[in-house]
């Protein structure tokens, strides 16, 4: 079988195809009042736009399902990989809300007439062997013949009630703490384009594979978290500050980045998802406006962004290898300071 560039069949690089949260803000107006999305049983619904819903079992208080739904069009070229990745960044919606993932259901779109069913086979057994290393079981899925070809999963998992963890919680002088680098959207389009070094890319399908769980479990200790995908680094985090009502100053030097992003986008990479992430989000921050283009990068299978009381933070960092601090909860709502 002849090699196939998937990335050639795909207008974006994974989450940087999602709609800009200026547009699904448009688009949910409507959805945000309607009684289909509010239960007494509801914990966590649109209101917060936090990562995965979270509803409370029928007669059983201490515990909760999380339900979310991921997916994308191609990022990598290699479908195997391509899978995993999916996998790997539908489950990390349910660990940032502390969940343990239970069940998924696949999701799969793809160009009959054009791409050869046994690459979508390697798709999909990417997706099963990340899905079983967590734990999960694939229960069944859907498919359709589609131009562009999508993939990734619906995730229910479960969480006891009071330890479910939003990112509606940060406090004023928690200490922020990422746990994954950036620079994913920009290496993507890069390789999208073929002028990617490999060793670059590697590492980057190393972090984009890499399972939250251990950054998940260790939550408890946490205020707040969400994850960092396809809004980037400063969307997600505006979401948290908006939910707890709350500013954020970030330590842009502190802030990692994967290796070869920054040289990268210096030759002219930048998806446009990122492009639609900058514009909603510059006229919220002030500072150190040098750093924007990378805060504002679109990820794919991100990090945890995790607001840690202070007494908090060397516990979390020693359970969570390469976790760091990027930066302090302030008492200015909604504001973004880079330093």
């Amino acid at each position: 079988m002849e090699p196939v560039r998937l990335t050639s069949f795909s207008h974006g690089a994974g989450c940087a195809c999602k709609l800009g949260s200026v547009e699904l803000s448009r688009v949910l107006t409507s959805l945000k009042s309607h009684p289909a999305s509010s239960h007494p049983d509801l914990v966590v619904g649109l209101g917060t736009s936090d990562d995965a819903g979270v509803f409370a079992l029928p007669g059983d208080s201490e515990r909760a399902i999380v339900q979310t739904v991921d997916y994308f069009t191609p990022i990598i070229d290699d479908p195997y990989d391509w899978g995993r990745i999916a996998a790997t960044n539908a489950l990390s919606d349910v660990y940032a809300m502390g969940g343990r993932p239970l069940t998924a259901l696949q999701i799969l779109g793809w160009p009959r007439n054009d791409l050869p069913l046994e690459v979508a086979s390697r798709v999909v057994e990417g997706g099963a062997d990340v899905m079983a290393a967590a734990g999960c079981v694939v229960v069944g899925g859907h498919t359709i013949d589609v131009a562009e070809p999508i993939y990734g999963f619906a995730v229910t998992g479960l969480v006891e009630t009071k330890k479910a963890v939003t990112n509606a919680g940060a406090e004023v002088g928690d200490v922020l703490v990422l746990t994954k680098p950036l620079g994913t959207g920009i290496i993507a389009t890069a390789h999208k384009a073929g002028d990617c070094p490999p060793e670059i890319l590697a590492g980057a399908v190393r972090s984009m594979t890499t399972l939250n769980d251990v950054a998940g479990e260790a939550l408890g200790l946490a205020h707040a978290a969400t994850d960092v995908t396809g809004f980037g680094f400063l969307g997600h985090l505006l979401e948290m500050l908006d939910a707890s009502k709350v500013g954020a100053r970030i330590d842009v030097a502190s802030v990692p980045l994967l290796d070869g992003a920054a040289d990268l986008y210096e030759s002219g990479f930048y998806p446009g998802g990122s492009r639609r992430n900058l514009a909603a989000v510059e006229h919220r921050v002030e500072g150190a406006l040098d750093a924007l283009p990378f805060l504002a990068d679109a990820q794919t299978s991100g990090g945890l962004l995790v607001a840690l009381p202070r007494d908090a933070v060397d516990r979390y960092s020693m359970l969570v290898p390469g976790a760091a601090r990027v930066g302090v909860v302030t008492d200015r709502p909604g504001v973004v300071e880079l330093a």
